[in-house]
């Protein structure tokens, strides 16, 4: 492949990704502002709000740290300390555990808000609020040690010729760890992404076995011709479902190149980039998936702009 094609397939990667951080940013900002308008306008939130909201901001940071992360993988600033390139990428990490974890548990919360009062689920619903604020501590303290090996192998460029060192950013590079931690903080990693998907793929095939026995009841009580619109519960659960199935489409191409990736230690910047791009891409398209099914938002946005046209009548 000549240089030019080179050039021209890392510039259009590159644009497509500062695309993606900038649609993300700005979905996610307009979601989280949602949910707190919501919350401080007196209104009751649902555990799966609060989980929403939740997921936004993480989202959020996230997408502004890998935005400042390719800002020195393309642009030519004055190096990073060491502090600051560990800070960055361990901020990063944590970021995209805490994503995994939310969104399982959202799955989870929505399982037992779809749950009938027979379920042993049920019993769960009236807690779900109290505990969930005990589900996201927990979420960040797992997190920041499991994604402590980052902080601890990030370090400065210094020796730009070394080969030992994997390429992250101009300032910054991972050195590899020695046998024991290294193998500890892979197993820890492995064992939390597959406990998440699994009950992630569990809470998923309830709420479809709940859906569609749902639709057998009413398709038996009413015509086709007749048959009455998705419940808001309903309308959320197929929400979810849908985001959940983007999540696991997403992370499964995200391992595929990663591991492709990860044949080379020594990864160039071209690389790193459509890593990233898919890497990423969950955080983008999540809060669209969410705010095109969240009718509450036209509801809200309309109220508060009725207010302040009586405000303005008022005051003329």
């Amino acid at each position: 492949m000549s240089t030019n094609n080179i050039l021209f397939n890392f510039i259009a990667i590159r644009n497509a990704f500062f695309s993606e951080v900038s649609i993300g940013i700005t979905a996610n900002a307009f979601l989280l502002l949602f949910h707190v308008l919501w919350f401080f306008l007196k209104h009751r939130p649902r555990p799966t709000d609060l989980a929403i909201g939740h997921l936004a901001l993480i989202h959020l940071v996230m997408l502004i740290t890998v935005g400042v992360i390719a800002a020195d993988i393309f642009e030519n600033p004055q190096l990073w300390e060491d502090i600051t390139c560990k800070a960055v990428n361990y901020l990063y990490q944590v970021m995209r555990g805490l994503s995994l974890g939310t969104t399982c548990l959202l799955s989870i919360l929505q399982a037992i808000t779809l749950s009938p009062r027979s379920s042993c689920l049920a019993k769960f619903k009236h807690t779900a609020s109290h505990h969930i604020i005990c589900g996201f501590l927990f979420l960040w303290l797992f997190n920041f040690f499991i994604s402590a090996r980052f902080f601890i192998s990030t370090t400065a460029t210094t020796n730009r010729t070394s080969n030992s060192l994997m390429f992250v950013t101009k300032s910054c590079s991972l050195r590899p760890l020695t046998y024991l931690p290294r193998y500890t903080f892979y197993v820890t990693a492995i064992f939390r992404d597959v406990s998440l998907l699994g009950l992630m793929a569990i809470s998923s095939g309830y709420m479809v076995t709940l859906l569609c026995r749902h639709k057998r009841r009413s398709q038996h009580l009413h015509s086709t011709s007749l048959s009455p619109r998705a419940s808001p519960e309903h309308r959320a659960t197929q929400t979810i479902l849908l985001l959940m199935s983007v999540f696991v489409l997403l992370y499964l191409l995200d391992c595929i190149v990663f591991s492709f990736s990860g044949m080379w230690w020594k990864i160039d910047p071209g690389h790193l980039c459509l890593l990233m791009l898919v890497g990423n891409g969950y955080a983008t398209i999540g809060p669209l998936v969410l705010i095109s099914s969240e009718k509450r938002m036209i509801q809200l946005f309309k109220s508060i702009w009725e207010k302040e046209s009586k405000c303005l009548l008022v005051q003329e």
